[in-house]
């Protein structure tokens, strides 16, 4: 429902702040007075086409906002999540907009900025305008479907059809990857063979390189340190310091017995040198034999050195080739054999996608179908109490019909039909858009007619009439003030007419008036109380002159509006 409409610079309207009530308001005044610009700035602030010629003379810009109220299940909601734009806090939904001199043009979605595409399509969410060649809503064929199916309560057929499209689309899908895969299997196969192939031959097993480089590393200190007991042993291995050392022992057993003064002394010394000769023989004997024992210790396979060397040469190299750690090796060759076995039942994966596509379309066939023929009978139907509504409106010469054309080999999500609103306004015309209906008042009554069918179950959008009751009077008028009133009941309106019979029927009366301030012409609006209303009707029967006879006229038209 819209609450609240603030104009700004708009034309002849200066300021403007309207707070707008649930039911029916009938907006009147004198031609031009200005009840178009209030319209044009309506539409302004929801998104329709603009100039700079709506900055009023002597402002910088033009500024319109309309502030909604809204349903906590309302699909404006879902289209502000779409757009990405802020939630409606307590309910709430404002639409701004503003152009400035130089024909720039900004836009707010409550209070943030939006494109002028974003503010057009929750405008359209939100409110519907009936009026001279600008009806919108009802005229978009596109929005036919759904009302319809609105007024047939197809939701739950419409659910299920949906469920049933998406499962038909993911079965397609199915069929169309199994396919491809079938395609790319030849290739793949060989490919995939030899990885296969190569990696169980290399057999590669977790934690390997690990191992592997943990003993390459000790084998590689063995080795330094058995070098370095092979020179040692070498450099004892020519006995040359045996020989030196059995010699000097010879040497000092030939000293004999000294004699003299000093002789216990150098006797001694002879001894003990004697001594340290044949212990370093022995100390020399013991180190061969510890180095030879040492040797022996160090000594293994002379080949695994090289083993190793070559099993961790060829698990980096497969690593490599295939861009992947060593610890991954296996997971790339049970890889393989996955997509190897799926190459080889490629042909039962093709049959297998096929029958489900067959049972998913025998699945949707029978939802579509069924939602089909919900629709062409909820057509008829919608055709009738169409019909009943247009005789009254002036309309008795036209006909309307709602097409349903069905295509079952182009389903949709929605189904297989495509809905439009056909209306043939004069006897032997062929049926057109409704939208070719030549007469503005025409195209509002039509309008009228429709929503009122659909009020019940159609939603309750804020709906404004525009010259509904263009080249109409007396009973006419009448029916069509009845029957505002009556959709007002399900859905607020705003309606702008001439028609006293009109006026009256609203429970709210808005006078629309241009005055001249200072040599500035600008546009006023008014809410009526009743003794002012029963004056505005009057002035609408009788014209300039308003009469007794004009008055008492109004008075009745009050009255009957209880009827």
């Amino acid at each position: 429902m819209l609450i609240a409409l603030s104009i700004r610079d708009v034309v002849l309207i200066e300021a403007l702040d309207l707070e707008i009530e649930p039911g029916f308001t009938a907006l009147t005044g004198e031609t031009g007075a200005g009840k178009s610009i209030l319209l044009d700035a309506l539409g302004f602030a929801l998104g329709e086409r603009a100039d700079r010629g709506l900055v009023r003379q002597g402002a910088e810009r033009a500024q319109a906002s309309a502030v909604f109220e809204i349903g906590s299940r309302h699909p404006a909601l879902g289209l502000l999540e779409e757009l990405d734009l802020p939630e409606a806090e307590d309910g709430r939904i404002v639409l701004r907009r503003s152009i400035s001199l130089d024909g720039k043009s900004r836009a707010y979605v409550n209070d943030a900025p939006a494109s002028v595409g974003a503010l057009r399509r929750l405008g359209a969410c939100l409110l519907e305008i009936h009026g001279q060649h600008a009806s919108v809503g009802l005229m978009d064929p596109t929005t036919h479907r759904d009302l319809l199916d609105v007024f047939a309560k197809a939701g739950p057929l419409k659910a299920r059809t949906y469920e049933a499209w998406r499962d038909l689309d993911a079965a397609r899908a199915a069929l169309d990857f199994a396919e491809q895969q079938a395609r790319r299997a030849s290739t793949d196969r060989d490919y995939l063979a030899h990885v296969v192939a190569e990696l169980k031959k290399l057999a590669p097993k977790s934690g390997e390189e690990a191992a592997l480089d943990a003993e390459r590393r000790a084998l590689m200190g063995s080795e330094k340190a058995a070098s370095a007991l092979k020179d040692a042993t070498d450099a004892l291995a020519d006995g040359k310091a045996e020989q030196r050392m059995a010699a000097a022992a010879r040497a000092l057993s030939r000293v004999g017995k000294p004699e003299g003064e000093g002789a216990d002394a150098l006797s001694k010394a002879v001894d003990q040198a004697a001594h340290a000769l044949e212990r370093a023989l022995s100390e020399l004997s013991d180190a061969q034999g510890w180095m030879t024992r040492a040797g022996d210790a160090l000594q293994g396979d002379p080949g695994r050195l090289d083993q190793l060397e070559e099993r961790l040469f060829a698990l980096r190299g497969a690593a490599r080739k295939h861009g992947v750690s060593v610890e991954q090796l296996s997971d790339v060759l049970a890889r393989a054999e996955a997509n190897l076995a799926g190459i080889d039942h490629a042909d039962e994966a093709i049959q297998a996608a096929k029958a489900a596509l067959v049972q998913a379309e025998a699945h949707y066939r029978t939802n579509a179908e069924a939602l089909s023929a919900c629709r062409h009978q909820a057509a008829l139907t919608l055709d009738q109490a169409v019909m009943q509504e247009l005789p009254p409106l002036k309309l008795d010469k036209a006909r309307f019909r709602t097409r349903v054309d069905s295509d079952a080999t182009r389903p949709t999500k929605d189904g297989i039909d495509r809905v439009t609103f056909e209306i043939a306004a004069n006897p032997g015309a062929g049926f057109g858009a409704l939208s070719e209906i030549a007469s503005g008042g025409e195209l509002s009554r039509l309008s009228l007619a429709l929503k009122l069918v659909l009020s019940t179950d159609g939603g309750t959008l804020a709906l404004v009439f525009d010259e509904v009751d263009q080249g109409i009077g007396g009973a006419t008028a009448d029916a069509v003030g009845r029957r505002l009133a009556r959709l007002a009941e399900t859905a607020q309106i705003l309606c702008v007419t001439h028609s006293p019979q009109v006026a009256a029927r609203a429970r709210r009366h808005w006078r629309i008036e241009k005055r001249i301030d200072n040599g500035v012409t600008r546009t006023d609006v008014t809410s009526l109380p009743e003794a002012a209303r029963e004056e505005e009707l009057a002035r609408m029967l009788a014209g300039a002159e308003i009469t007794a006879e004009a008055r008492a006229a109004a008075r009745a038209l009050m009255a009957a509006r209880q009827n």
